[in-house]
């Protein structure tokens, strides 16, 4: 994402000390094979929806169905919590992501501007379960 996106992904802030601090708080899943780390992904229920944050697949991974199969972990945990749907945010400028998500169920519903800026800088979407 990087060059990609404006404002840069507040991934690039992030230290060992609050992935382990975040990974004590919420649901982290981790996709392994080939002894690599393929993907990771963080859940945490928001409201009655399971928010799932941070999702990445290793460059030589994707299109190989990794995010597919954390997205199916998320809504399996999903339903064994009672929520009603998936939800999460993508950068406006990611469009692949847009797709790609939407090809798992997931629609637009709405939009976010990050603080400074006019203009929305990434989307909403939610994927009802039931």
């Amino acid at each position: 994402m990087e060059g990609r996106i404006d404002p840069p992904s507040s991934a690039l802030r992030l230290t060992p000390q609050a992935l382990a601090h975040r990974a004590r708080a919420e649901h982290l899943y981790l996709a392994t094979g080939d002894n690599a780390l393929l993907g990771c992904a963080f859940f945490a229920p928001q409201g009655n929806a399971l928010y799932i944050g941070k999702l990445a697949v290793s460059p030589g991974a994707q299109r190989r169905g990794v995010g597919a199969r954390l997205v199916a972990a998320a809504e399996a945990l999903a339903r064994d919590l009672n929520l009603r749907c998936l939800r999460l945010e993508t950068r406006i400028e990611l469009t692949g992501n847009h797709a790609a998500f939407a090809r798992m169920g997931f629609e637009k519903v709405g939009e976010k501007a990050h603080p400074g800026f006019a203009r929305p800088t990434s989307i909403t979407m939610e994927k009802p379960l039931w």
